[in-house]
């Protein structure tokens, strides 16, 4: 069996919709998990904080916009009166469901009550489409095995032994049909993976039942190596490594989500990029094997911010990093990057979301200052300690960049590099010359 995930885009008009039932029939069962239609999310997310902001009348409006939208795409997705007759239902259904919130208190559980509508509209679309062609299939609710802890981590153990059971209910339907994204969490509530969660689905379903490969389907024929929206003649990457594909989805290639990465390395199951829009091309493959190159490829994550603390206390004190690092726990804000020196540490973080009360808490252990607006550069390649003349080209090539970050040795797959987010284009483009071009 194997788990088949489409994107937003790859579901995202009727016509796109209907040119992935031939993907999905052939011998193997599959699971098909699917995200929202592209643009769906954001539409439910605005109108989720136009209701924060009391602005009812707008809500309103947003709401039948998208209504309407949903119908149209009913009526250019199936061919008989009784089966538009069932989208229109559904989609009222939905709309009306989402109306109801407009006039009432609303909270953060309202608002990703309202977001999974997204999921839950596509899956009974696209479930009802194969029915309309004939094709057999089950559509199973993600809100019946896919469950978060308290820590808003997915619940492996849960999600397994509730899909298993899930599936089991129906042992002679070839496809099931299930959203991405949506779950429960720990008190049984509507939440979600957060965005991209919709490969995170894929890659711990295909885990909880040991498929034989989870492909990942989207507009773009796999991982390049560059970033294609600002690099020309950028190159498909054929086959890298769980390690390799991890480093570039956590820096900045959104073709992958980088959490989804895990569950697939542990349990040793193979990982297949492909476009819809092309689906002759082999793609990319992601499995344990490691090619090693010297350079594969380069990807940029923008939305930095780097904190440099500065303390005297910090000469030959054990506890004085412990102490930095228990204040980010606190505010739960993940690292990206450090460096140190006798009396002083950077750290950069690419949540902003806690930035003030971390840096207040900071200037408690020595001087504080923040910069925005930075972009981490992130070079895969064979960075193993144990060769030399792994680095030249790459500051070769940006001997005209400002650097101000450099984080080497921590893995053998990948160096990283803090610069200005203006300079980035500039940076990947030199990257590109002097590693690739050559």
């Amino acid at each position: 069996m194997k788990i088949m995930k489409f994107g937003g885009t790859s579901v995202g008009t009727p016509d796109r919709m209907k040119s992935i039932i031939p993907l999905i029939t052939g011998d193997e069962k599959v699971v098909v998990v699917l995200s929202a239609l592209s643009g769906t999310t954001n539409s439910l997310l605005e109108i989720s904080e136009l209701i924060y902001a009391g602005k009812t009348a707008e809500a309103v409006d947003k709401n039948e916009i998208l209504r309407s939208k949903y119908k149209q795409v009913v009526n250019d997705l199936y061919s008989t009166d009784d089966s538009r007759k069932e989208g229109f239902d559904l989609i009222n259904s939905h709309f009306d469901y989402i109306g109801e919130f407009i006039s009432k208190a609303f909270t953060k559980l309202h608002e990703k009550a309202i977001v999974a509508r997204g999921e839950l509209l596509s899956t009974a679309l696209f479930h009802n489409l194969l029915r309309e062609r004939g094709i057999r299939s089950a559509l199973l609710p993600a809100l019946n095995f896919m469950r978060i802890d308290k820590d808003g981590e997915p619940d492996a153990f849960y999600i397994a032994e509730n899909f298993k059971r899930e599936l089991a209910l129906y042992p002679d339907e070839k496809i099931i049909v299930t959203q991405g994204f949506i779950c429960r969490n720990a008190f049984g509530e509507t939440d979600n993976l957060k965005r991209g969660g919709s490969d995170f689905t894929a890659s711990l379903v295909g885990a909880a039942i040991n498929a034989s490969e989870i492909q990942i389907w989207t507009d773009i024929n796999g991982f390049h190596n560059n970033d294609p929206r600002f690099v020309k003649n950028t190159k498909v990457l054929r086959e890298i490594s769980f390690d390799e594909a991890a480093e570039l989805a956590y820096f900045g290639a959104k073709i992958l989500h980088p959490s989804s990465v895990n569950p697939a390395r542990q349990n040793n199951i193979p990982v297949r990029l492909k476009n819809t829009m092309n689906p002759d091309d082999e793609g990319t493959l992601i499995t344990a094997n490691a090619i090693w190159e010297d350079y594969k490829a380069v990807a940029a994550k923008d939305g930095i911010s780097v904190i440099r603390i500065k303390s005297d206390r910090m000469l030959m004190a054990y506890g004085f990093i412990r102490k930095v690092f228990e204040i980010f726990e606190a505010y739960k804000t993940p690292v990206d990057m450090v460096t140190t020196s006798e009396v002083s540490v950077s750290i950069t973080v690419d949540n902003p979301q806690y930035l003030k009360q971390i840096e207040a808490d900071l200037k408690e252990l020595g001087s504080v200052e923040v910069e925005n607006d930075q972009s981490i550069i992130c070079v895969v390649g064979d960075f193993r300690t144990e060769r030399t003349g792994s680095a030249p080209e790459i500051f070769e090539a940006l001997d005209t960049i400002h650097i101000k970050m450099i984080s080497y040795g921590a893995s053998p797959h990948s160096l990283s590099i803090l610069i200005d987010s203006k300079d980035k284009v500039q940076a990947l483009n030199l990257l590109n010359k002097y590693l690739f071009d050559q």
